[in-house]
């Protein structure tokens, strides 16, 4: 059993809600699992399809803060939530994860997706907002259901494309990128159906095209006045600025990926029996 919102009961499976957590490069989602429930916190990922976490006994795990979800200690007892989820439990794990996290949480379009699972229930709509890495209140509300309609002044929408065979990701097609005056267009080769780049919550930066990398950071150097031009302590940015500001856009020629820094202060909501994705700048710490 999959408990969305762990600071409350759900009598209603229509509407619920998650807290989502920025941490240094990730958005983390709060969930339980089990009755009674037990809190996790794993990756809000709509670029994957499964729910997993790590579990005792753990026979290679990478370090956690938070103790480990025990299966064997989950009892069964009356529906109070998301009953008859399928979440996976991870005993030989690795990757780069952060210790505040225990896992991932699929939102992709796959069958064994929370928002696939979660069906009817939610109608197809789920929407988040992703407050940015440095934000005093680190924390928003992602919406499940009729709550996560994204309606009002500043709205704008977007086809979101399904591939038949790659049905976990969300395509969309980008035709452009503007800074101040100057409007690139995006010439990324097809990747999904009629999309050219996948939008995904569990990715950090920004992937494009060399030439279109190039041509944007020419652009974004020629925007900046006033700034001092330095080089990135890590050695990963190619156009950075005092204090350290880096462009969040990495040159990837095999695939264009839509991250979750360029996401920062929208509010994103998927609608996918429409198959729209909606878009509304906003203050994530409002949310």
């Amino acid at each position: 059993m999959l408990h969305v919102n762990s600071s409350r009961s759900i009598s209603d499976p229509s509407d619920p809600d998650a807290q989502l957590t920025a941490n240094n490069g990730e958005y983390l989602v709060n969930i339980s699992l089990g009755t009674p429930p037990f809190p996790i916190v794993a990756i809000a990922d709509t670029g994957s399809d499964i729910i997993w976490t790590q579990c005792k006994p753990c026979t290679d795990c990478y370090k956690q803060d938070a103790p480990l979800f025990g299966e064997r200690e989950s009892k069964t007892g009356n529906p109070v939530a998301l009953p008859k989820t399928v979440i996976g439990c991870g005993h030989d794990n690795a990757g780069t994860f952060s210790p505040k996290g225990s896992g991932i949480v699929g939102l992709g379009g796959g069958p064994a997706s929370l928002v696939s699972q979660l069906g009817s229930s939610i109608g197809g709509k789920f929407s988040y907002c992703m407050v940015p890495y440095a934000a005093a209140k680190p924390t928003s509300t992602m919406n499940f259901g009729t709550n996560a309609v994204v309606s009002g002044n500043g709205v704008l929408s977007t086809p979101l494309i399904s591939d038949p065979s790659q049905p976990t990701f969300y395509f969309l097609q980008l035709e452009a990128v503007s800074v101040g005056s100057k409007k690139i267009a995006f010439q990324g080769s097809s990747i999904g159906g009629s999309g050219n780049i996948i939008i995904d919550s569990g990715t950090t930066l920004t992937l494009v095209p060399t030439d279109f990398f190039s041509q944007l950071s020419d652009a974004v150097e020629t925007q900046v006045t006033g700034g001092t031009k330095t080089s990135d302590p890590e050695g990963f940015f190619s156009l950075c600025y005092d204090k350290v500001v880096c462009l969040a856009f990495y040159a990837n020629d095999q695939l264009s990926i839509y991250g979750n820094v360029a996401q920062q202060n929208f509010l994103i909501g998927y609608d996918l029996p429409k198959q729209t994705l909606s878009f509304k700048p906003t203050d994530c710490t409002n949310t």
